[in-house]
């Protein structure tokens, strides 16, 4: 049994106009996500959700808040709930790419 691949051409209503949550935001996935959706959609808002400070500062020099006024920054912890409960409140979709 063979299964056809996904187009993914068309944008995808879960995403344009979605606020998503990437936990491990600031990882290879996670910063290669972001570069790919703010390029081919139309998000309400993007949180890139990290533990790393440094990293995030870096990401955050590269998708500036004038050209990508929809990414957010959130420094966290994927094990500490009451911050990923606080990360995501109002998050339609969450892509969970952190180690731990």
């Amino acid at each position: 049994m063979s299964v056809s691949p996904r187009a993914f051409d068309a944008p995808l209503p879960e995403i344009n106009g979605a606020s998503i949550l990437v936990t491990g935001g600031t990882g290879s996935f996670g910063q290669a996500f972001v570069g790919t959706v703010l390029k081919r959609f139309k998000p309400h808002k993007l949180i890139v959700f990290s533990r790393d400070e440094q990293k995030q500062y870096e990401m955050a020099r590269n998708f500036d808040d004038r050209s990508h006024p929809c990414v957010r920054y959130f420094i966290g912890d994927v094990r500490d709930v009451d911050r990923l409960e606080m990360a995501m409140r109002d998050v339609d979709v969450v892509v969970h790419a952190a180690a731990l």
